[in-house]
């Protein structure tokens, strides 16, 4: 048996059956600890392992996976936000609870994790079941830094591999009129904003009319909505200011009029109650909208792809696009459109030729 130290903490190396074993003493690095542990921790257990007592004791203090999972998700409740939190936990006890909630999370193997993902693959996408696993890759990485565990199953069971993206297709500025003229009168104006600024869902479904400047042509975009829950839109960028563009405007006052000031928020349910998030309206009005129309179904959140695409396919400074639509910065909204900037009709170095 033998004394090592890691991180600043004092941990035991030993050998029983042929098997190699480090523990963790929980015990600073000092002069009177490794004493501690050479005259009496070291020798108790030395005593244990002889008679079988050491193993079933280090069994049944090892936590279960449900025993856990709650305390990794206090360890990071002030770093998350709040609707990161309630979505890890709903991703929890849908996808992880059923499967290992029972079991000491010292006992799943890499194996128990990859047949664990293959299940899930059979009705998920890759990228969907690569952000459940984060989710539980977590819960074990803090289980080693608290020195319950020293091994990560996840470590040796490799994630899903990346599937072919489909490729997100635009609508058509025809097709773009068209939905927001055949929607619903009560929820036309929520397309024509989700079109027309490039908004994400969440931000419009969370809007008031206090965010609505008529005067100045903007929308302060300040809070989304998902899930319920009412937060700080998805990045500091993301809290902006959005131009109202000519076309958006008459539907902005068609809608004013219509609600006569029945509610604080421009979009409410039947109960006069904002939206509990933007998939009640996908269901109920995007989805039947693009029917009516025989259009191929798209995501409702396709209406921010096609904003930004139209807008710089059409010549628009694609540093006001990506302020407008609050990307973190322009790099982003580069990497992701720049197959939509058509420049090949303009002339190239006309400098030189005023020069020469």
């Amino acid at each position: 048996m033998k004394l090592t130290t890691r991180n600043g903490k004092l941990w035991i190396t030993f050998y029983h059956q042929s098997k190699r074993y480090r523990k963790s003493l929980n015990l600073d690095d000092t002069k009177a600890n490794r004493k501690l542990a050479i005259n009496k921790i070291m020798p108790e257990i030395q005593y244990k392992l002889n008679t079988g007592e050491f193993f079933n004791n280090e069994k049944q203090n090892v936590p279960t996976v449900g025993e856990y999972m709650p305390i990794s998700f206090e360890l990071h409740s002030q770093s998350r936000r709040e609707l990161t939190q309630k979505g890890y936990d709903s991703i929890y006890n849908i996808h992880i609870k059923p499967y290992f909630e029972k079991r000491k999370i010292d006992s799943i193997k890499p194996s128990d994790i990859i047949r664990w993902q293959n299940s899930l693959l059979k009705k998920l996408s890759p990228k969907r079941v690569r952000s459940i696993r984060s989710v539980f890759n977590t819960m074990y990485m803090d289980a080693i830094n608290d020195e319950i565990i020293e091994k990560n199953p996840f470590n040796k069971a490799p994630a899903p591999k990346k599937g072919n993206t489909a490729e997100k297709i635009p609508f058509t500025m025809e097709e773009m009129f068209s939905i927001i003229k055949t929607a619903p009168r009560k929820i036309r104006a929520f397309f024509a904003i989700g079109f027309l600024t490039g908004m994400r869902t969440g931000e419009i479904v969370a809007l008031k009319w206090e965010h609505i400047d008529f005067d100045k042509k903007i929308i302060k975009v300040r809070k989304a909505r998902r899930g319920g829950i009412e937060s700080d839109p998805k990045t500091s960028n993301s809290i902006r200011d959005v131009l109202i563009l000519d076309p958006l405007m008459s539907y902005l006052l068609e809608h004013k009029r219509m609600m006569k000031n029945k509610s604080d928020y421009l979009f409410v349910n039947k109960y006069k109650d904002p939206y509990y998030s933007s998939s009640k309206i996908s269901y109920s009005y995007w989805k039947p909208t693009l029917e009516k129309l025989n259009l191929p179904y798209r995501k409702m959140y396709l209406m921010r792809h096609t904003f930004i695409s139209l807008m710089i396919s059409n010549g628009e400074d694609i540093l006001w696009v990506s302020r407008n639509v609050g990307h973190k910065d322009v790099s982003i909204t580069f990497k992701e459109y720049a197959r939509y900037i058509d420049d090949g009709k303009k002339q190239r170095a006309i400098f030189l030729k005023e020069a020469a």
